[in-house]
Order: structure tokens, then C-alpha cells, then sequence
């Protein structure tokens, strides 16, 4: 124990040192045991926060889904049962979607801990009723759809958690009475929503649902069998959306609905099929004819005539649709009265012809489709139709067109006439459509455009003419169209671009031209010169293909500067192709660039000088067989890059490409056989890596890797679970995380945690012996340091050269001069060793000790308590010590300078074990009889030896002690 340091402080000290012994120790437990979690799943993947997991023969929920997702795509799997702890671990969890299963049971409270839940979809499963606690903790979903199912039975309070709901679809099912909705409606107060079709019901008494008023605005009850409808009470008072069409069988639904207020807000009825008595129809329109916007009446059984000029007579009807009625003739009876009618829907009908003047009364008539019919030519009638803004001629049998086709449709804006048989267009024949933005030509026969697009169409904006067989494009063939944004030509027969093909098309973004028959000749023409806003354009999928990389006299796309996206990939041809050097010469904004599956060898150096914001490359599917890190520096904002499929053996070319913004890698079906550290560390931006169908090196090289996929948090590694062994042989097939890996390194934390445990034992015994055996420790310090030098000189007896030699401390100096020096050498003759006159200058303090200790006879110790504190002296006396321990023989003289307690000389545990066993003198004991301490001391000198004759005096060497 140090001076001054009491008893409990030394107790309080010991305790919060053992506290804080605890603290650590513990603090180190839990870091080695805490979970890691990785981001590598065994079968899904994560894009944008949605957990998909479709489609994958999956037979139970997959548990490996990390708790920070917002979505869960499970459908089209084969799960037939939910467990209550399925999704436990998923609080923020919004959207979960369980469509297309076969489950036929869910755990009470399965969903109860999805607290933030809003949309859930159980369609198409196998489920046959509702539990009471089904759907516990859903107090947030807004959308429950349970459509398609076998649900006979729900249970009172299966809703009651469900106070957020808003739409819930419950159609194709077998609840048989409209009483079992009874319990659902109580329990949602905020439903908007609610879709009952094919439950088989056979009545509808508003009654036997509710007795209250309801906030529904949508309801479906279509595809019922419901022979009685019957409403009471005002309970839809806020229905704008009405399905009761479509029952099934012969029998008619009688219609019992008194007070025409009950329905008086629907705006959109759909009685598609409906058999009714034409008076109940009569009656239904009536209800509705305040409100009535939008009018359903698809594969009617009744007199279509009657029945159309019977609903146009409601004022505010402006939609009505007609499809799959069976109409071979639109006579000009049939729409008469529809004067305010603007949109009429004839699609999926059989019509042949259609009377000129069968529109007459349509005068604000805006959009017509006449879609999927047998019409062989554009209907005459469609020209007095001045309103019209959208027509709808696809689907048809129109094998040509006429120059007064679309007269005096100067309002049109829309034109469809794609999947006909047109061949060939009159350069007259869009010659009014002054108002046109959309024609769509599409999957017809045209193999020349006849100089139809010279003549002005100041508004076109999106033209497609894909699925054809155009096989050039003449010089100015797009010229009228100086508003023109979107030009689809792909999958045409296309081998020639003149020069000049795209003039005038100064507006263009977007050129698809795609699976045709071009060559680099074409391009090389500088035919997109003229495209100076063009965004994005498509060359995949024609034959493209260059053999050197020497630059081009005229870069094809210089002239783009605005163009974001350019795809060049799978280029039909033989042999190995380069790329030239000055392809992409002037694409200063392009962002992205696909050059899959050309056959490239090898890429110039300088290919991306011109790209510095390319952000997605492709360049899978090659032959490439190295790759530069240079390469890359030109485009530093890189985020997707795909490699699949190439010749590359290593992706050890990324470790110095400072992709350091490179987010998506997709490397598939390569020849990696080791992913190391240090590529992973150069891409510290990546959240997903695929890098599926490769051949790895199942041994301690991949142990990093394998490590990696399993801890990391950040980058999710696609089917890591999936990846394969290739080397060595004996391990072919197994799979890469099944690895042993434990042999392979260090378990880092482990060896942390005993470092630190071991650290944490030294630091509390290293507290214990500093507060309670710190002196005896020093005393052996010095024991063992003594013993060292003894052994040295053991067997060394140089001659005396002193009488004496004295150990004292530097503070005791005046006394040694005054009254120790002038009486044993200047009276009694003595030769004396003193440290500041006689040791050897430049030896070490140490050895000039031992030496002075066995050169001379005897050594006399003057002790004070200044002496008891130096090092020096300590030592002085540990040698000394030993001496006389050795040599068994009278050598060590004691002079006490002070009265010194035994108390006090405790600590210095040698020094009171020599006073118990041998006599010393002392000073202050002797102060009125000096002459006899004197005496007493020279008879100590005396050892009935001869003196030493002579000694050699040395320079002073003054060591502080």
C-alpha cells in the first residue's frame, strides 16, 4: 500500500475496478454473440425495397427476408399453408401479395405483426373460410382482396380489426347469401370499395345487408344469379358505380326498387347481359337518369334498338358501350336519338357494314372504336362525324386506303388502324388530318409509304409503323412531320437509309429501328444528322458489324449530342468484330449503352472518351477476353455494368477502375472462379450483385466471399445460395455456402474477444498487486536484478583495491565528507570507494556498482530514509546482499544516519531481514559518544586481513540517486 492511500479508498478502488473488469467483459460477450444479418437470399431478390419471390415453386414463406422491406411479392408459388410466425420479423411492411397459391389454411394472428400493412391479396387460392382472428393488427389496411377462392363461411368478427379498409374484393366465391356480407359491412366504417361478382346470389333485399346508410361509392354484384332485387331503404347514397349485369341462366331478375332517390347518384351502370323485362330496364334508366354518364350494356339478350334509344334518352348520358352484341349491321336507326352522346364502344362485334348515314345524329361524337370487327374498308359514315377526335379502326379486314377516307375529320387526333391488311398508302390519304397526333399503322402489309409523310402533319407526334414490310426509307420520306416525338419502324424488312432519311425530323426522341436488315454502310452515311433531339434510339437485331477499330471517316452519331440511350446489340454476322475507336464520337449526354452479343473481341481504349455520363453499359455476350481499368476511367458515373457470358476469367480489372458510384453488376455464366476482397472493396457503392452460373473455386480463396455473401448488410447478392463448386474435382456440384471455411482463417472476433478477456485479467491482477503487493514486487524487481549481476561476477575475484566501499545517497553527501571521509581515510587510513569520485566515466552505473562491491573488502551502507527511496541505492544493496550471502562472510556494514522505525521499513523486506540477523550502528544513538561509534566502525573495517596498500584514485563520476 503507498503512503497517504487509506484502507476503504484502496477497497472503493479495488471495486470499481472489478466493475469495470465486468462491463468489458460482458461488453465483449455480446459482440461475439450478436446476430450478423446478410442480404444474401436463398430464393428471392430485393429491387426497390419489394421482396419478389414470385414464381418460384416455393411450398412455404421464405424466412430470409430482410425486416426492412416495403413489399412481398409471394404470388405464383405453391404454399398452401401461412404460419403465425411467417411474417413476424416485417413491421414496415406495406404491401404483401399471396395471389396464385394453393393455400387452404391461415394461423390465426398470422398477419398480426404488420402493423404498417396497407395492401394485402389473397386472390386465387384455396381458402374456404375466415377465422375469427385472421386478420388481427390490420388496423391499417386500405385494400383486402380475397377474389377467387372457395369462401362459404366468415366469421362475425373476422372484420372487426379492419377499421382502415376501403376496398375490399370478395367476387368469385361461394357465399350464396347476401346475409354474410351483413357482418362485414358493420366493421368497416371507411369502405369505398366492394366487389361481390359470382358468389351466388339469388336475391338482393337491402334489408337482409344493413339498415344504415353506407359510404360505398363502388359496388360490383355482377355474375350473381339474382332473381330478386330489392332495395327499401336508402342505403348507397353515395353509389356513383353500379355492376349488376351478367347473371347467369335464363331466369329474368325482377327489379323492385320504388323511390328513384336511392340511386340517384350512379354515374357509371354496367348491365352488361342482364335479363330483365324491358319495363324493369326502363324503370332502372329512369332511377338514374339525373346522374347516368357512363352506360354498359355489353351482350345484351333483348332489343338492342329499343334498349340504346331508350338510354340516350338520358340527358346526361355521354359513354355508351356495346361490345361482343353480335351486330353485322349498324343500321341508321340504332343511335337516332344518342344526340348527346361523345364516346360510342362497338368493339368485339361481327359488323360488315354500316350504313353512311348510320352516325348522322352524333354530332358530339368524340372517340368511336370500332375495333375487332369485319370491316374491309373505313366506313363512309365516319366522315360526317365533325367532333370526332379519336377513331378506332383496328382489328379490321381494311386492305387499302382512300384519299377521301378520313374527310373533313380536321379534328382528329387519334388514329388506330394497326393489324389490318393495308398494303400500301396514296401520299393523299392523310392530306385533312391537319389535328392528328397519334396513327397507329402497325402490323399491316405496307411496303412503301408513297411519300405519305411529306405532306404536313404539323401536330403528329408519335407515328408507328413497326410489323411491316418496308425495306427503305427514301431521302425526305418523314418530311411534313416537323412535330414528330416517336417514330417506330422495327421489325419492318428495312435495308436502305438514304441519305436524308430522317430530314425534317428536327423534334424526334425516340427511333426504333430494330430488327431490320441495316448495315454499317447505312449508318455510316451520316442519316441521323438531322436528329439533333433525338433521346433514344434502337439498332438492335440488325446487321451491324464492324472488323476494326480505326476510326470512321464520319462518326455516325456526332450529331446527337442530346441522345441518352443507344442499343446496338445482337448484330447478325460471322467472325469476331471490333468496334470503331470514333464510334461515339459527339454522344456527350448518352447514359445508356448496349452492345451485347456482337461477337466483340476486343474494345479500343479510347471507346468512352466521348460518354463521361454513361451511367448503364452492357457489354455481355462477347468474346472479350480482357479488359483495362483504363477503360473505365472514362466513365466514372458508371451505376449497372453487365458482363455475363463473356471470355473474361477474373474480375480482378475492377479492383483500380474507381467505380466507386457502380451500384448493379450482373456477371452471369463466366469463368470466375474467385470474387477477392479487393474487387469487392473497389466497388463501394454496389447493392446488387448476380453473379449467377459461374464455376467456383471451392477452397480457402473464396472463404473472404463466401464470408461476405453471408455478413454483409449492404449488397445483395442474387441466388448466392444457388452458386456451385467447380474446382476441385471431388467437390464438383456441392454448393459454395456449404464450405467449410472454418479451417481456412481465423475467427477474427473470437481472437478479439480472448485478447480482449486475457487484456481485461492482466489489467485486474496488474490493479491487485499495484494496491496490495506493489513494494514486494519491487523488492523482487531488484532481488532478481541483484541475483543477475551476482551470477555474473560469480566467478570473477578481481584484487581489492578498497577498504570499503560506500553506498549513500546524494543527500547524505555532507555528512560523508565532513565526518565519515576525513576520520576513516584522513584518521584511520583507510581506502575508500565513493561513487562521485572513483567510478569508471562512460561505464555503465550498473556494472560500476558490481565492480566497486568486489573490489573492495567491505561495504558500508548509510542509511537514511532518502536512501531507502533511491533506486540506486537499492540496488547498491541488493549486490551488496548477495555478497555476503555468497561469500558467507563479514562484508556488509550498516550505518543508520536516522532513527528509521521498523514500521517503516516494511516494505523493504531485505532490509529488515538483515537487521534481525546482524548488529548495525547507529548515529544518532551516538551523538555524545562519537569516539566509540568510531572505534566501533573501525573494528568493523578490520578484518585481521592485510590493508590494501594502494589503490588507484579516479576521476569523480556524479550519478544522481
Amino acid at each position: 500500500m503507498g503512503p497517504g492511500v487509506k484502507e476503504d479508498e484502496t477497497e472503493t478502488g479495488g471495486r470499481k475496478t472489478v466493475q469495470l473488469i465486468t462491463f468489458f467483459f460482458l461488453l465483449n460477450i455480446s459482440s461475439l454473440l450478436a446476430p450478423t444479418s446478410g442480404f444474401a437470399l436463398k430464393t428471392c431478390r430485393i429491387s426497390y425495397n419489394i421482396a419478389k419471390c414470385a414464381g418460384l415453386k416455393l411450398t412455404a414463406v421464405a424466412r430470409d427476408i430482410p425486416s426492412a422491406v416495403k413489399g412481398f411479392d409471394l404470388s405464383s408459388n405453391k404454399i398452401s399453408r401461412v404460419h403465425v410466425s411467417d411474417f413476424e420479423n416485417l413491421p414496415v411492411l406495406t404491401q404483401l401479395d399471396l395471389n396464385r397459391n394453393f393455400i387452404t389454411l391461415i394461423d390465426d394472428g398470422a398477419f398480426a405483426n404488420l402493423i404498417s400493412l396497407n395492401k394485402l391479396n389473397l386472390n386465387n387460392n384455396k381458402l374456404g373460410k375466415l377465422g375469427a382472428e385472421l386478420f388481427r393488427g390490420l388496423s391499417n389496411l386500405t385494400e383486402l382482396r380475397v377474389r377467387s377462392n372457395s369462401i362459404k363461411a366468415v366469421a362475425e368478427t373476422t372484420f372487426q380489426p379492419m377499421k382502415s379498409l376501403k376496398l375490399l374484393d370478395f367476387s368469385h366465391n361461394k357465399l350464396g347469401h347476401i346475409t354474410k356480407v351483413k357482418s362485414m359491412l358493420q366493421h368497416l366504417p371507411n369502405l369505398r370499395e366492394l366487389y361481390l361478382k359470382s358468389n351466388g346470389f339469388t336475391t338482393f333485399h337491402s334489408e337482409e345487408l344493413t339498415n344504415s346508410s353506407l359510404v360505398l361509392k363502388y359496388l360490383d354484384l355482377s355474375q350473381n344469379p339474382i332473381t330478386d332485387f330489392q332495395i327499401t331503404a336508402n342505403v348507397f347514397p353515395n353509389l356513383t358505380w353500379f355492376n349488376i349485369g351478367g347473371a347467369p341462366g335464363k331466369t329474368q331478375m325482377i327489379w323492385d326498387v320504388r323511390n328513384k332517390t336511392f340511386l340517384s347518384r350512379v354515374s357509371t351502370l354496367d348491365i352488361t347481359g342482364l335479363r330483365m323485362k324491358f319495363g324493369d330496364m326502363k324503370t332502372l334508366l329512369w332511377m338514374v337518369n339525373s346522374s347516368l354518364t357512363s352506360l354498359r350494356l355489353n351482350a345484351m339478350r333483348t332489343n338492342l334498338t329499343a334498349l340504346v334509344q331508350t338510354s340516350c334518352t338520358v340527358p346526361t348520358l355521354s359513354v355508351l358501350q356495346l361490345r361482343l352484341n353480335k351486330l353485322f349491321f349498324v343500321s341508321s336507326d340504332l343511335f337516332k336519338l344518342c344526340f348527346n352522346v361523345t364516346e360510342i364502344d362497338l368493339t368485339d362485334n361481327k359488323i360488315k357494314t354500316i350504313r353512311d348515314d348510320a352516325f348522322r345524329s352524333l354530332h358530339s361524337l368524340k372517340i368511336l372504336s370500332l375495333s375487332h370487327n369485319k370491316l374491309s374498308s373505313v366506313p363512309r359514315a365516319t366522315r360526317n362525324l365533325p367532333s370526332l377526335a379519336e377513331l378506332d379502326l383496328s382489328s379490321n379486314n381494311i386492305t387499302k386506303l382512300g384519299c377521301d377516307d378520313f374527310a373533313n375529320q380536321t379534328k382528329l387526333k387519334q388514329l388506330n388502324l394497326y393489324q389490318n391488311s393495308i398494303a400500301a398508302l396514296a401520299e393523299c390519304v392523310f392530306k385533312d388530318l391537319v389535328r392528328l397526333q397519334v396513327l397507329k399503322l402497325q402490323s399491316n402489309r405496307l411496303s412503301n409509304l408513297n411519300g405519305a409523310f411529306k405532306i404536313p402533319l404539323p401536330y403528329l407526334k408519335q407515328l408507328l409503323l413497326n410489323t411491316n414490310t418496308l425495306t427503305a426509307i427514301k431521302r425526305g420520306e418523314f418530311s411534313g412531320l416537323r412535330s414528330l416525338q416517336n417514330l417506330s419502324l422495327h421489325q419492318n424488312k428495312i435495308s436502305e437509309l438514304e441519305y436524308g432519311s430522317f430530314g425534317g425530323l428536327t423534334s424526334l426522341t425516340d427511333l426504333l429501328l430494330q430488327s431490320n436488315q441495316i448495315k454499317e454502310t447505312e449508318i455510316n452515311k451520316g442519316v441521323f444528322n438531322d436528329l439533333i433531339n433525338l433521346r433514344r434510339l434502337e439498332l438492335r437485331d440488325n446487321h451491324i458489324k464492324y472488323y476494326y477499330s480505326s476510326s470512321l471517316p464520319l462518326a455516325p452519331f456526332s450529331r446527337l449530342s442530346r441522345l441518352e440511350t443507344l442499343a446496338i446489340p445482337s448484330q447478325h454476322g460471322k467472325g469476331g468484330s471490333q468496334l470503331p475507336r470514333n464510334l461515339l464520337q459527339g454522344l456527350t449526354n448518352l447514359l445508356d449503352f448496349s452492345i451485347r452479343d456482337m461477337h466483340l473481341v476486343s474494345l479500343h481504349k479510347d471507346m468512352f472518351n466521348d460518354t463521361p455520363q454513361l451511367t448503364n453499359l452492357d457489354i455481355s455476350s462477347n468474346e472479350l477476353k480482357d479488359l483495362s481499368p483504363d477503360w473505365f476511367s472514362q466513365i466514372p458515373n458508371l451505376k449497372s455494368l453487365y458482363i455475363s457470358r463473356t471470355s473474361l476469367t477474373s474480375l480482378d480489372y475492377l479492383t483500380d477502375a474507381n467505380l466507386t458510384k457502380l451500384e448493379f453488376v450482373q456477371a452471369r455464366k463466366n469463368e470466375y472462379s474467385v470474387i477477392s476482397e479487393d474487387i469487392i472493396n473497389s466497388l463501394p457503392s454496389l447493392v446488387y450483385a448476380d453473379f449467377q452460373g459461374n464455376g467456383f473455386t471451392c477452397d480457402c480463396d473464396n472463404a473472404w466471399f463466401i464470408q461476405w455473401i453471408q455478413n454483409n448488410n449492404q449488397t445483395q447478392v442474387f441466388d448466392a445460395y444457388n452458386f456451385k463448386c467447380n474446382y476441385p474435382v471431388n467437390l464438383k456440384g456441392m454448393k459454395l455456402l456449404e464450405l467449410d471455411i472454418r479451417l481456412c482463417s481465423v475467427n477474427t472476433e473470437f481472437i478479439m474477444f480472448i485478447s480482449t478477456t486475457c487484456a481485461i485479467l492482466v489489467f485486474m491482477l496488474a490493479s491487485f498487486i499495484y494496491h496490495f503487493l506493489r513494494w514486494h514486487l519491487a523488492y523482487a524487481y531488484y532481488f532478481f536484478l541483484a541475483l543477475l549481476f551476482d551470477t555474473k561476477h560469480k566467478n570473477r575475484q578481481p584484487a581489492n583495491q578498497y577498504d570499503a566501499f560506500v553506498s549513500y545517497n546524494t543527500n547524505d553527501e555532507p555528512w560523508i565528507m565532513r565526518e565519515l571521509l576525513p576520520k576513516l581515510e584522513g584518521e584511520q587510513g583507510w581506502r575508500l570507494c565513493l561513487h562521485h569520485r572513483d567510478f569508471m566515466p562512460g561505464k555503465p552505473i550498473v556494472e560500476n556498482i558490481v565492480d566497486a562491491i568486489y573490489g573492495s573488502r567491505k561495504t558500508i551502507c548509510v542509511i537514511s530514509r532518502r536512501y531507502l527511496e533511491s533506486e540506486w541505492c537499492s540496488r547498491e544493496m541488493q549486490v551488496a546482499s548477495f555478497r555476503l550471502f555468497d561469500e558467507q562472510k563479514d562484508v556488509l556494514i550498516l550505518v543508520f544516519l536516522e532513527d528509521i522505525p521498523t514500521a517503516e521499513l516494511s516494505p523493504y523486506y531485505r532490509m529488515k531481514k538483515l537487521l534481525n540477523k546482524m548488529t548495525y550502528l547507529s548515529w544518532p544513538r551516538a551523538a555524545e559518544h562519537t569516539e566509540l561509534f568510531w572505534e566501533k566502525l573501525r573494528q568493523a573495517l578490520w578484518t585481521g586481513e592485510d590493508r590494501v596498500d594502494e589503490c588507484f584514485p579516479l576521476n569523480v563520476v556524479d550519478n544522481q540517486r
